[in-house]
């Protein structure tokens, strides 16, 4: 597709389980046309109660399962299943097919060689599902590390639109419930003082209850 389309995605996302649905339900909610492949029936019913996404049943590694979602109309396809080796075998198979961009969910700590295959990797921690969102619609967040309990460390690229751009931290509000740990330089700690610059990337420390509130602010 062509590259002007750049807010109405159409994307397809192999793996209908927990995170693959709250991804669907997140570029739902952003205005996105969703296509969600899954291979277990008993899913496939209760994904179709959701009314989020066009479901495909069957296998997304198989190729003639991947070609029935069209990845040639497509913007994305995100491999989000459980098993490593299955998304990085859909996002193959779909690069074949296309020149569509590949988002891969691993579950340990990134190949350095996956990054030369597809185009973005996310992790499965609770923040999965909006680090996914992101990475899909313009890999401006990851999630680093999943603390204890409801605390995650993410990396967030401030958008161009985002409340907080151009704005020193002691003229934003975060939320009570996060934290800037390290200022997009990376050579200290955030502080009153630190610039929150469209294009750069900040550290935080943010507890699940205002994840999407933080996301909102840093993102747009």
């Amino acid at each position: 597709m062509s590259e002007s389309a750049t807010h109405d995605l159409r994307v397809i996302i192999a793996g209908g389980g927990e995170m693959g649905l709250r991804t669907a339900e997140l570029l739902d909610d952003r205005g996105h046309d969703v296509v969600i492949i899954e291979s277990d029936s008993h899913r496939v019913s209760e994904l179709g109660d959701r009314y989020v996404a066009t479901i495909i049943e069957g296998d997304a590694s198989r190729p003639e399962i991947l070609r029935q979602a069209q990845p040639e109309r497509s913007d994305v396809v995100a491999a989000l299943t459980d098993d490593e080796t299955t998304n990085f075998a859909v996002c193959m198979a779909a690069q074949r097919m296309s020149e569509v961009r590949t988002v891969m969910r691993i579950s340990e700590t990134a190949d350095e060689l996956y990054e030369e295959f597809v185009d973005g990797i996310v992790f499965p921690e609770r923040l999965g599902a909006r680090a996914a969102t992101n990475e899909i619609a313009d890999g401006g967040v990851r999630t680093i590390e999943d603390i204890a309990g409801s605390v995650e460390v993410v990396e967030v690229e401030v958008a161009d639109d985002a409340p907080v751009a151009g704005k020193r931290l002691d003229e934003v509000r975060l939320p009570r419930g996060s934290l800037i740990i390290v200022d997009y330089r990376g050579d200290r700690l955030g502080g009153p003082d630190t610039v929150l610059e469209a294009g750069h990337r900040y550290v935080l420390a943010v507890e699940s209850d205002v994840a999407d509130e933080v996301m909102n602010l840093f993102r747009g």
